[in-house]
């Protein structure tokens, strides 16, 4: 409109309300999926969530494996390692996932889903597969190493993430994120770039 009053919902372009829609849905999935797990997640709960009717659900993404691939896609957008100084890229990686962990409810949500069931485990595989390995591969002085270095690193950062975000341990939530770096970067260092013991 031009005279300067808002455009209800139901008269806002087509593209608009589907983008709207499926903002609904993903942001009600992946509440369910956080609080329930995959297994009881229902899509009949999740489009109660988001206001709609269940085949509004069915038509955006096919089925709940199809949701939740969309709900819990992730980029960690990991930092360039190879254009850090080798001793700087344990600190950056661990300061990078606090980041991530601190402003994103998604990847706390696929934690929880990722502890409780198949389709989460798998998801998180594929997460790590995708986008730590290349990280490992970059600076880890034997190419044979790269993927239990690189889960060695994981072992760390879920670890973290699960006591400070999910499980909420007191002494864990109440460090600082610079004490959590101080502490963590020298360990996750030494699994990408030390020499193998």
């Amino acid at each position: 409109m031009t005279d300067g009053t808002t455009t209800p919902a139901s008269d806002a372009p087509p593209n608009r309300r589907s983008d709207a829609t499926r903002a609904a849905i993903l942001d009600a999935a992946r509440e369910r999926f956080a609080a329930d797990g995959y297994e009881r997640a229902t899509i009949r709960a999740i489009a109660r969530d988001a206001r709609i009717d269940p085949s509004m659900v069915m038509r955006y993404y096919g089925n709940k494996e199809g949701l939740f691939a969309a709900a819990v896609a992730v980029d960690l957008r990991m930092p360039d390692v190879r254009a850090l100084p080798r001793e700087d890229v344990g600190r950056a990686l661990v300061r990078h996932f606090l980041g991530l962990w601190e402003d994103s409810e998604i990847l706390t949500a696929l934690l929880r889903v990722g502890a409780t069931s198949q389709a989460g485990a798998e998801r998180m595989q594929g997460i790590f597969r995708d986008q730590l390995l290349p990280v490992a591969r970059a600076v880890c002085p034997d190419a044979e190493q790269v993927t239990t270095r690189a889960a060695l690193c994981a072992t760390q950062l879920l670890g973290l993430a699960l006591t400070r975000y999910v499980l909420r341990l007191p002494p864990v939530v109440a460090l600082h994120p610079e004490e959590i770096v101080a502490w963590l970067a020298p360990t996750v260092q030494r699994y990408l770039t030390a020499a193998h013991p």
